[in-house]
């Protein structure tokens, strides 16, 4: 198994065997935990999700999972990938059932497609689309310049302020597929469900 173990975290509103079949495909050493304990001493984590994001929020506040997040990626460093709900979790709020904060790692907002966004495309988004990676992006290394990625989501992050490193895909308007900065990486599209590209960069995220 390739190590150093990766802890995928449990708060009851993630794809998680999914999450955990794709690791164990490339050989990873990875586990569950709803510990904060465990999460906080985790050199990698994974932050999987869907649903409601005011929903996800009270989940992991209620079993101290929001602290022990945010200590183990300021405090230790830890790499941390956020997958679809997982990536917004790490902005600082979003406005669906009013406005709600999230974990307030990656300064940045999460919205709703609007009718005008979308311009004439569907809501939610699903299926597989193009994915423009940053220049210099570490998770997206190795793949085409144009990437295809399966997206399930009605909310997305909005590029503008954004910091980092910023990956782009296209629904009638552009919106945040990929955000990277320093230890912290997002991915709005489902890499477990992405076949060899979402492989990829799961493999590419554990060497980061």
């Amino acid at each position: 198994m390739i190590g150093p173990q990766v802890t995928v975290i449990d708060y009851g509103m993630g794809n998680i065997w999914s999450v955990l079949a794709a690791l164990r495909f490339l050989n990873v050493d990875a586990r569950t935990s709803s510990d904060p304990a465990e999460i906080v001493q985790s050199r990698y984590l994974i932050l999987p999700g869907v649903g409601s994001f005011r929903r996800a929020m009270e989940s992991l506040r209620a079993g101290g999972l929001d602290r022990a997040i945010i200590d183990a990626v300021r405090g230790n460093r830890s790499n941390i990938l956020g997958i679809c709900l997982g990536m917004q979790l790490l902005g600082s709020w979003e406005s669906e059932d009013g406005e709600t904060a999230g974990l307030g790692l990656v300064d940045c907002r999460v919205d709703r497609f609007t009718p005008v966004d979308l311009a004439g495309n569907k809501s939610p988004h699903i299926g597989f689309n193009s994915v423009k990676p940053a220049s210099g992006s570490k998770i997206f290394k190795g793949l085409p310049e144009v990437a295809d990625f399966y997206f399930v989501h009605s909310y997305r992050m909005v590029p503008e302020g954004a910091p980092g490193m910023v990956s782009l895909c296209n629904h009638g308007v552009d919106f945040v597929a990929a955000i990277e900065v320093e230890n912290i990486c997002g991915v709005q599209f489902h890499p477990e469900k992405s076949q060899t590209n979402g492989l990829t960069l799961l493999r590419n995220f554990l060497e980061v």
